[in-house]
């Protein structure tokens, strides 16, 4: 019932509304002239999937379990708008350890969106409206801003779930910067990555040396969380501090460690140290076109080297010890620290585009030199799994060697030769699961999205969006299973077949079309270079500057129209509000009058109804005895002015006598 249910969901996103929205936006995209990156703007929360819309600057967001639904075809998504909407073009997005935050990360900036709340009877954003309000909190706005020439590396987050929310973001100026949401132009730590022998008073010139070296952070990721080296803590750290690791990649391969605790500061803790060593040792030091590193989260932590090119190095971290080659010990800030090294496990090499065939006259297929930037994900299903990636698709690895690397580090045997043996006798799978750019002459269809759905009940799910906003879903299994035995076609011996990319390495189309459009004659070269370089400099300076401005100046109203609407929007319904509050305020004015009326006059009538009542009671009250004793105290002076009233004359007739 499950795989049914899966299979119903994985065959109605693709035709989903939302898609075909995002399809219409298409011609509204930002265009440069420059290299398209593979981008991921999906996520999934809670059976939901989010996938951004750069021409919009928002989130259409679905329920994949009402996908599931017999009777009902949803086809309604909501649109989560930002308030203040990112003004650079975002290429991936984040969501926090919390879960109600959302990193939109771009080359020249971050911006953080904070999820609505949910209620209702399907707990849908604000009870299932169509179109919300969201609130956007832009990190780090007045650095980008003030250094155009700067850019944004990586962006991650602060990985503590119990902690307040942080970004740390790598840039350009070879920097760690930590960021509060609380204070988001400020960062609460700093952290510069530039070796000791780079910091000088020309620090351009310092990095533009460091650049061509290879001598740059490109990028970092979090292992998980353990104690902290007491070396590094300082003399008067007595308990134990829990910190994560933090793995520093730099171009030249080089790999530095740094322990990071925002809730702990003091002694070396943060400072990066390296690079660590790598066994065994390599001339080119294991490439020099480093991209992207991934932490595997098991034990021991496999760490992940990819490169340009498309090589990938799984290297075991193993813990050092303090009896080491004391040589190293120089390279940590505190003493005889036990200094954890890299054992280059297996290197496999991806298949980024797909090799062309031999011709029949017995020459070599053509090499490809096709690079690209590679990103790395988890696999939230799996730890021994990862997937990568790229401008040429996706590709899915599969660590089916770690239970018994696992065994062999538990056992107590030292031979480092039988880890070579080990790595000789099996070797991970690679899945080249989709891809998007066969060869190295075709255009350029770079991933938008990628994400792995871990929800059992819709079932282990990879969802890929592709550069023309196509969904691809594909399922997977939980675990990493054994290599598939070889095919029939590939036992020596038979005949194959004709490759149908052969044609491609017999005739070139484009020679075919510089052929045809061949001229027999010409203007002279210097007044032809002359005009070719005047053109070339009217476009890219002039026309090509100002169609771009032209479409961020569009976008731009755009967004500020579909805001307006928005606004328009609510200030109608406030409108409504307002005039509903307004009658129900005078219907209630009224029914306040009428029942203040109506509760004097019950008032009046319990008044006499109470005297009444009183005034048939046979004993009384000490009110009516305190007025009866006032009154007979008034009838006894009324008695004696009287009896005072009558001597007054006979007080006169006496006193008329005696005269």
């Amino acid at each position: 019932m499950a795989a049914c249910t899966g299979e119903r969901w994985r065959s109605k996103l693709p035709a989903h509304a939302l898609f075909t929205k995002l399809r219409e936006n298409l011609d509204f995209e930002p265009r440069g002239n420059g290299r398209k990156p593979a981008k991921n703007l999906t996520f999934c929360l809670d059976g939901d999937l989010f996938v951004w819309d750069g021409a919009e600057s928002a989130f259409y967001t679905t329920n994949l379990r009402q996908l599931n639904s017999t009777d009902l075809v949803p086809e309604q998504y909501q649109t989560l708008l930002c308030i203040n909407p990112p003004l650079f073009e975002v290429h991936q997005v984040l969501l926090s350890p919390t879960q109600y935050h959302v990193a939109l990360i771009g080359q020249k900036g971050v911006s953080v969106l904070e999820l609505p709340q949910r209620w209702g009877k399907r707990s849908e954003f604000e009870g299932g409206r169509c179109t919300v309000n969201c609130k956007t909190i832009p990190v780090a706005e007045r650095f980008f801003t003030s250094s155009g020439s700067l850019t944004l590396r990586q962006a991650a987050w602060y990985p503590s779930e119990t902690e307040e929310l942080h970004l740390v973001l790598l840039t350009s100026d070879n920097s760690l910067r930590c960021y509060s949401l609380k204070e988001p132009q400020t960062p609460a730590r700093s952290l510069s990555l530039s070796q000791p022998e780079e910091e000088s008073a020309v620090r351009t010139r310092g990095r533009s040396y460091a650049a061509s070296l290879g001598e740059i952070a490109v990028a970092f990721d979090f292992g998980p969380r353990l104690p902290a080296p007491k070396q590094l803590l300082g003399q008067r750290a007595r308990e134990d501090v829990l910190a994560y690791p933090l793995y520093i990649l730099y171009e030249n391969g080089e790999t530095f460690l740094s322990y990071v605790s925002l809730a702990q500061s003091g002694g070396s803790l943060g400072k990066p140290v390296g690079p660590l060593p790598m066994h065994p040792a390599a001339e080119d030091n294991y490439g020099y076109d480093a991209c992207a590193v991934l932490c595997l989260p098991c034990v021991p932590n496999i760490l992940v080297i990819a490169t340009e090119s498309g090589t990938l190095y799984h290297c075991v971290v193993l813990e050092g010890e303090e009896e080491e080659d004391p040589a190293l010990s120089d390279r940590w800030p505190q003493g005889a620290v036990p200094v954890p090294s890299l054992y280059v496990f297996e290197c496999v090499e991806l298949e980024l585009t797909l090799k062309l065939a031999a011709s029949e006259d017995g020459e070599e297929p053509l090499e490809s030199d096709f690079t690209c930037p590679i990103r790395l994900h988890r696999d939230p299903l799996c730890q021994t799994r990862y997937h990568c990636t790229h401008e040429a698709g996706v590709h899915s690895v599969g660590l089916t060697w770690f239970s018994k690397l696992h065994k062999f580090l538990q056992s107590d045997e030292d031979d480092k030769d039988g880890l070579q043996e080990l790595a000789a006798e099996q070797r991970c799978i690679v899945e080249h699961i989709l891809c998007t750019r066969p060869l190295t002459c075709s255009a350029a269809a770079p991933v938008q999205g990628f994400w792995i759905v871990s929800d059992l009940s819709l079932g282990a799910t990879m969802i890929c969006i592709t550069s023309s906003s196509d969904c691809i879903t594909q399922p997977l299994l939980s675990a990493t299973r054994p290599p598939s035995p070889p095919l029939l076609c590939s036992r020596p011996g038979l005949e194959f077949g004709s490759s149908p990319l052969r044609g491609f390495a017999e005739d070139s189309f484009e020679q075919h079309i510089r052929n045809i459009l061949q001229r027999g004659s010409a203007n002279p070269l210097l007044l032809r270079q002359l005009l070719s370089r005047a053109t070339q400099v009217f476009r890219d300076e002039y026309i090509l500057k100002q169609d771009l401005a032209r479409e961020e100046i569009q976008r731009r109203v755009k967004l500020l129209c579909g805001q307006k609407d928005k606004q328009l929007e609510d200030m109608a319904h406030c409108r409504e509000e307002r005039k509903s509050l307004r009658e129900m305020a005078e219907r209630l004015a009224d029914k306040y009058e009428d029942a203040k009326y109506r509760q004097e006059v019950i008032m009046n009538r319990m008044k006499q109804i109470l005297g009444s009542f009183r005034s048939q009671l046979p004993v009384l009250s000490d009110s009516e005895k305190d007025m009866r004793k006032e009154l007979l105290t008034i009838n006894d002076q009324l008695r004696h002015l009287g009896n005072s009233i009558k001597q007054v004359p006979l007080r006169e007739t006496t006193g008329t006598f005696s005269l």
